[in-house]
C-alpha cells in the first residue's frame, strides 16, 4: 500500500483534511489541494505530518482545466503514479447567510461543486485506468434529495441542489467510463460538523429553534463527526471492491424523517370475527367461490 497514490481536493480544512489524514495513516501517498482558507495552512501541516506519511500540496484553482492538470502533473512528478481520486471540493451557499442569488454566488456554487470535479476526473482518468485498482470518489451533498425545503431549506440552496444531484449522473456515467480498471461511487452527506453544521459560519446564523428542527428530522438526534466520514471513505476504497456506480447515503437519517413511528394500535376486529367483515370464516367464503 506504501506505493499507492491518492490525491485529495479540499484537504487544507475540515473533511478533505480528516480524509488525508486518514489515508496517510494507511501508507498512501497523498497529493492535497488547496485554494482558500489559507490561514489554516500551518495547521494542516502540523496535522498531517502527525503520521509520518508522505504527502505534497498543491495550491490550484480546479474550476479551471489547467488547474487540475496541475495537481495531475505533481502526481505524476512526485510519485509516478495515481491510484485514488477523492473528489471533495465545493462551496455551497446557505440561504440563510447569502439571501438571494447574485452570478457571482450562482456560478461559484456550481463551478466548485460540478465543474471542478469533471476537470480533475477528466486529467485524471487516463493514470488511474494504469492502476491495478483504481479507485473515485465523489463527495456530494444529500441537499441533491431534499432541495430548498423542510428544515434544510436554509441551509441548501437552489444551485447547490442542482449541482450535487449532476454529480449522481456523473458517477454513474465515470463509472461506465472507467470499467472494469476504476471504481466510480459517491458517498452522499448530510449534516456534519465543518459541512452544514456545528463549526460553520451558516450554523452560528440559525436559531436556536431552527437548529433543533435539523437535529429533531435526523433519527440519531446529531450531526455526522469527521471520523464518520473517514471510516465511510476508508470502507469504499479499500473494503468495496465489488461497487461501482453506487451510492452511500450518510446522513444520520435525515432523508427519513424524524417522524416518530407510532405504537401498533389494538385494531377494529373483534375476537373471533372475520378479518373479511362479517362473520364468514375464510374457509366458507372460499367454497362459496
Amino acid at each position: 500500500m506504501e506505493s499507492r497514490v491518492a490525491i485529495v481536493t479540499g484537504a487544507i480544512k475540515g473533511i478533505g483534511l480528516e480524509i488525508a489524514r486518514g489515508l496517510l495513516k494507511r501508507g498512501i501517498n497523498c497529493v492535497i489541494t488547496y485554494f482558500d482558507w489559507l490561514d489554516e495552512l500551518n495547521s494542516m501541516h502540523e496535522y498531517l505530518e502527525e503520521t509520518g506519511g508522505n504527502y505534497v500540496t498543491v495550491e490550484t484553482d480546479l474550476r479551471h482545466a489547467q488547474g487540475a492538470q496541475k495537481v495531475v502533473s505533481q502526481a505524476m512528478d512526485e510519485f509516478g503514479r495515481l491510484d485514488i481520486l477523492v473528489n471533495n471540493i465545493e462551496r455551497g451557499g446557505w440561504p440563510a447567510v447569502h439571501g438571494p442569488y447574485t452570478k457571482e454566488q450562482w456560478d461559484l456554487e456550481f463551478e466548485t461543486t460540478v465543474t471542478a470535479k469533471w476537470h480533475l476526473f477528466d486529467k485524471s482518468l487516463p493514470f488511474l485506468k494504469k492502476s491495478d485498482n483504481g479507485c473515485v470518489i465523489n463527495i456530494s451533498s444529500i441537499s441533491a434529495l431534499t432541495g430548498r425545503c423542510g428544515p434544510a431549506g436554509l441551509v441548501f440552496n437552489d444551485c447547490y441542489s442542482l449541482s450535487n444531484r449532476a454529480i449522481g449522473l456523473l458517477t454513474e456515467q465515470w463509472a461506465r467510463v472507467g470499467a472494469p480498471n476504476v471504481r466510480v461511487n459517491e458517498l452522499m452527506l448530510g449534516f456534519f460538523e465543518t459541512r452544514h453544521g456545528p463549526g460553520t459560519r451558516g450554523w452560528g446564523v440559525l436559531s436556536a429553534e431552527e437548529k433543533k428542527a435539523i437535529l429533531d428530522h435526523t433519527l440519531v438526534s446529531r450531526t455526522g463527526r469527521l471520523s464518520d466520514i473517514e471510516k465511510a471513505i476508508s470502507f469504499m476504497i479499500f473494503d468495496a471492491p465489488f461497487m461501482t456506480g453506487s451510492r452511500i447515503i450518510l446522513d444520520g437519517g435525515y432523508l427519513l424523517g424524524g417522524e416518530k413511528v407510532p405504537d401498533m394500535p389494538k385494531g377494529v376486529v373483534q375476537p373471533g370475527e372475520s378479518v373479511f367483515g362479517g362473520s364468514t370464516p375464510p374457509k366458507a367464503l372460499k367454497k362459496h367461490r
